[in-house]
């Protein structure tokens, strides 16, 4: 049978696939960037909970950073990421406004410069925005392959749902997956909204 991008390869094929969607969304006209995280920012009605991790969208990344304080406006406490000096999970503080950022470990990347609440504040969120280059239909997520969020995501409550970020031509049917990646209970896109995914051990 022939293969497709949609079939399962080897983890090797990650590599294909950052080079592949990175070269897409590098062409994304800011015209098109723009009415997507507005998009995204309206699409954030349908997450609501108390507490929510979430990061600051930088470069190519689909949103803004404006979505941080429609999540406030709604209610909830954002928590955003501090990337540590050395490979391990992330440390996470609260975002209390714009003021409240600034550049971290890795410019142009911005971080909160509150109080820091360690890796285990991940447990009081009730649902992670996660960032990610793709994610398929039961839950792989595709990231940049520094590997935090999967050092992170396994510390969250068993109760904690995880949402992967994405443009929608980003939500595949298949993505190569390896024994430690965290799989995603959602997807949040532009045009259609918050997507369930198959919660599946196997893929």
């Amino acid at each position: 049978m022939q293969r497709t991008d949609n079939d399962n390869p080897p983890a090797s094929g990650k590599a294909a696939w950052r080079e592949r969607i990175r070269a897409e969304r590098a062409g994304v006209p800011q015209e098109q960037r723009d009415a997507e995280a507005s998009a995204l920012a309206r699409n954030l009605s349908e997450i609501q909970a108390a507490t929510v991790c979430f990061y600051v969208p930088f470069d190519t990344e689909p949103g803004s950073r404006a979505l941080l304080d429609v999540l406030s406006r709604q209610g909830s406490r954002v928590l955003l990421p501090v990337i540590p000096d050395a490979a391990g999970p992330l440390d996470w503080a609260e975002y209390s406004g714009p003021s409240s950022l600034a550049t971290g470990v890795f410019p142009p990347v911005l971080e909160p410069t509150g109080p820091r609440l360690g890796p285990h504040a991940v447990r009081e969120a009730d649902v992670v925005l996660v960032p990610a280059l793709a994610v398929d239909r039961v839950g792989v997520r595709l990231g940049k392959g520094g590997g935090y969020y999967d050092r992170s995501l396994v510390l969250a409550s068993r109760e904690t749902r995880f949402v992967a970020v994405v443009r929608d031509s980003e939500l595949v049917d298949r993505l190569p997956s390896e024994p430690h990646d965290v799989r995603m209970h959602a997807a949040l896109t532009p045009g259609r909204g918050l997507v369930s995914l198959a919660e599946r051990p196997e893929v």
